[in-house]
């Protein structure tokens, strides 16, 4: 059987149960598989952190470099978002330089981050106009089971949180190292149409079923910080209306529980 009809069976199967009010591993419709966050496990990092949902595993390491600010904004720290797409992570995941998914992926994290303000850039100004501290956040993706950006996102925030400035390591301080605390916690939230019912957090194999996604990333006061639209479909608008009420409630609930 070729891959794309075992591609079709597998697809009809989702589609078979979620018109039967089921998921493929018993999961409600709006309901997260288990989440596991673990904080501070890469020690040279100024921030790390590990997230799996359900089978999806992500971690997340930030570092801080002083470097140069860019021209029109000369006295704000610089952020820089990157994710590494590991090949033993997926067999769809390929060896080389970053490839449109794995840009997408860091762009979405990067965007809720900054859509947010959770980080006060001016507090991370060294010397207007020549030297400001640059916040390296890089995202390696160790196992995709579906629902890498909420996974990510989640790992940001979580490695943010105690982040400091290593101001001694590069000899711009005596008086140790500086804490950066965030404004915000943005949180995404992931869900995909499938035969017109709304999953949250989707697996891999909900993902390839679905005909259209949503993810939305909200703010601790419920404002909307990002969105990202997926599939081959559009979304109607009292649909979109749906998935942005949901995933600020989830957002909430998780925020709540994890970071």
């Amino acid at each position: 059987m070729g891959l794309e009809i075992m591609d079709d069976v597998r697809r009809d199967y989702i589609y078979n149960l979620v018109r039967r009010g089921k998921r493929e591993d018993g999961r409600g419709f709006q309901d997260y598989r288990e989440i596991k966050v673990e904080k501070g496990i890469i020690k040279k990092a100024e921030g790390s952190a590990r997230v799996k949902i359900g089978n999806t595993e992500v971690l997340v390491g930030v570092k801080l470099e002083p470097g140069e600010p860019f021209p029109d904004s000369p006295d704000k720290g610089v952020i820089i978002t990157n994710a590494e797409l590991v090949p033993l992570a997926s067999p769809e995941f390929e060896p080389g330089p970053p490839n449109e998914d794995s840009v997408q992926l860091a762009r979405v994290v990067d965007r809720g981050i900054r859509g947010s303000e959770a980080i006060d850039l001016s507090k991370l100004c060294i010397e207007e106009g020549e030297k400001v501290w640059i916040v390296f956040i890089d995202i390696h993706v160790l196992d995709n089971d579906g629902n890498l950006v909420d996974a990510a996102a989640l790992g940001a925030i979580a490695s943010l949180l105690n982040l400091r400035m290593p101001a001694e390591r590069y000899g711009l301080s005596g008086e140790g190292e500086e804490m950066i605390p965030l404004q915000d916690k943005p949180v995404a939230v992931t869900m995909v149409d499938i035969g017109g019912e709304i999953l949250v957090d989707p697996n891999y194999n909900e993902e390839k079923a679905a005909v259209s996604g949503l993810t939305v990333i909200s703010n601790t006061d419920g404002t909307i910080s990002g969105m990202q639209k997926y599939g081959r479909e559009g979304l109607k608008e009292e649909k979109v209306s749906e998935m942005v009420e949901m995933g600020i409630e989830k957002a909430d609930e998780l925020r709540q529980r994890f970071l």
